[in-house]
């Protein structure tokens, strides 16, 4: 969904990259020797909630040691690095993206609304975790089994592969991108839609005419109507690129 960063030749596979989830590395065991060991889940769920409170940039090692009354040390046990904590938190909020049900919807446009949705509904719950997500395609285990749930939906609804992969990679850009730039961290104060009306409102109407008639629609329209109207403009345009019929379900 978002774009990759390549590993440099003979360097070690960036956190959260392809290269580096395709050797599967699960987060290291803690020795007996030392303190006693964490669970690695409660660690990602702890960091996870640093990171919506706090963000990821300010997110450190530290901060997520003292929220576990621990030590760095001990975090180095079971993960090399603040990357590799925060890939492993996207792929968390990545899980919390249930689509268990697809196969219950009767076709691919009810397919990519609820993927859309639920995926939206899931950033939306943790925005701050959206600039990591960007910085890697998200391709962990969970990951890998939303991308497979909904292909295989399409497919198994007569969507043409190559319309399935573009279709699953621009809904999933879409939801991402309207996220971070309506819910991110630095989106503008609740209060910027208001400032926005007024200032459109002194706008002289001879030089601008059609922002002042449009003032209004412009800074009023929910947050939620805005995204399913370019939602529905996005399958819409799908539609012209489907099949008129739908071809037979595979096995």
């Amino acid at each position: 969904m978002a774009a990759a960063t390549p590993d440099a030749p003979g360097a070690a596979p960036v956190p959260g990259s392809p290269a580096w989830w395709a050797d599967r590395p699960e987060p290291r065991g803690a020795p007996r020797r030392g303190r006693p060991a964490l669970d690695t889940d409660h660690i990602i769920a702890t960091a996870l909630r640093l990171v919506d409170e706090h963000g990821a940039q300010a997110f450190s090692l530290r901060m997520l040691a003292d929220a576990l009354g621990s030590g760095t040390a001990t975090l180095y046990r079971h993960f090399a690095s603040k990357d590799e904590i925060l890939a492993h938190l996207v792929d968390r909020v990545l899980g919390e993206v249930d689509l268990s049900d697809l196969d219950a919807l009767a076709t691919w446009q009810e397919v990519l609304a609820a993927m859309a949705h639920r995926f939206y509904g899931a950033l939306r719950r943790h925005p701050n975790a959206v600039p990591p997500l960007m910085a890697q395609v998200p391709v962990g285990p969970n990951g890998l089994a939303q991308r497979e749930r909904v292909l295989h939906a399409l497919l198994d609804r007569g969507v043409p592969v190559g319309l399935a992969a573009r279709a699953f990679t621009a809904i999933g850009h879409y939801v991402i991108g309207f996220t971070a730039q309506q819910h991110g961290p630095t989106v503008a104060s609740p209060d910027a839609a208001p400032q926005l009306a007024s200032f459109y409102r002194r706008l002289d109407p001879t030089a601008y005419p059609a922002i002042t008639r449009a003032a209004a629609t412009l800074t009023s329209v929910p947050l939620i109507e805005e995204f399913r109207f370019g939602l529905d403009l996005l399958i819409t345009g799908l539609e012209r690129h489907a099949p008129r019929t739908p071809a037979p379900a595979g096995p």
